[in-house]
């Protein structure tokens, strides 16, 4: 796994050890980042199943101003700092060890906005709809926030989400990448 472009491009991200996680391939990160990018002005990424960290670290590396990460697996937060420590700019990073729903609480009450968020839970516990109406009613979108969902071909994810278009959606192998665009309540 490496970085693909931007600032930090070519500098090699470790995957975190064991069965836990499943790290996205570079393959499938950079079809995800020509889907909507691929370069930012600024902004703020939220990743809620961390996994390596390497999605956010494209974001930012692509022009993403602040990524928070966030992971429950003590194993995946060492794994994430110490990629994170790759870019030598750890201060454009925020890392927290927590659930996704207590996450996105804490979040709510320091009054951030995402412009980009990063959804790839572990297969069998994909709750992405859920995720995504809790940051609705949390009011952690920002105007045109984009939400990139990575599934296995089963998930399913709805279409017609209020609030929302699917702006692409493909396949790749077993792993299917929607990405959602808020267009607002």
């Amino acid at each position: 796994m490496r970085i693909i472009a931007g600032e930090f491009g070519g500098r090699p991200l470790k995957a975190v050890p064991g069965m836990a996680t499943r790290p996205t391939t570079d393959k499938v990160k950079e079809a995800m980042f020509s889907m909507i990018g691929p370069y930012f002005d600024g902004g703020n990424s939220l990743d809620l199943f961390a996994g390596s960290g390497g999605l956010s670290i494209e974001a930012v590396s692509r022009g993403i101003d602040h990524a928070y990460l966030v992971d429950k697996q003590f194993a995946a937060i060492k794994t994430i700092n110490e990629n994170i420590a790759v870019t030598k700019q750890p201060n454009r990073f925020t890392v927290t060890k927590r659930d996704a729903r207590a996450a996105l609480q804490e979040l709510s009450g320091q009054g951030i906005k995402f412009d980009l968020i990063f959804l790839d839970p572990p297969y069998a516990k994909q709750q992405i709809l859920q995720d995504i109406e809790l940051m609705v009613q949390l009011n952690l979108l920002a105007p045109a926030a984009r939400i990139i969902a990575e599934t296995d071909q089963k998930a399913d994810l709805d279409d017609t989400l209020k609030g929302f278009s699917i702006t692409n959606q493909k396949n790749y192998g077993i792993t299917e990448v929607t990405v959602y665009q808020f267009e607002g309540i």
